[in-house]
């Protein structure tokens, strides 16, 4: 059974750095399925933040957030992280990660195709 598991999150202040890990338990050959991270803020619905492929040569982010968050895998490690810089009052929501329900090569951005979900993990920015 594939588990996966968040952590990371916290309350910091606006221009502060977090980093959020996700660690893959049970499944297969982990670095056939591409990742993703995805949030969402109170009352509102799940935003796509970041997905990256299988291998990690290819990355795909929000466009809203390019430049401030970094996604990247450690596949031997059955890991992915999301490293979140100068983070805004706009950024908190509960993030959550994702692994693919099917093996693919390219990079998934929609949330539909993601089989696995963790409990996510709860960002809070103060302004």
């Amino acid at each position: 059974q594939v588990q996966l598991a968040e952590s990371g999150g916290g309350l910091v202040q606006a221009g502060d750095s977090l980093r959020l890990s996700c660690e893959v338990s049970g499944g297969g050959s982990f670095s056939t399925y591409p990742m993703g991270w995805f949030r969402q803020a109170p009352g509102k619905g799940r935003e796509f933040v970041a997905a990256i492929s299988g291998t990690g040569g290819s990355t795909v982010y929000a466009d809203s957030l390019k430049g401030r968050f970094t996604i990247s895998r450690d596949n031997a490690k059955k890991t992915q992280s999301l490293q979140m810089n100068s983070l805004k009052h706009e950024d908190t929501a509960d993030y959550s990660c994702a692994l693919g329900s099917r093996t693919a090569l390219e990079v998934v951005t929609q949330d539909w195709r993601y089989g696995y979900w963790g409990q996510g993990t709860q960002v809070t920015v103060s302004s």
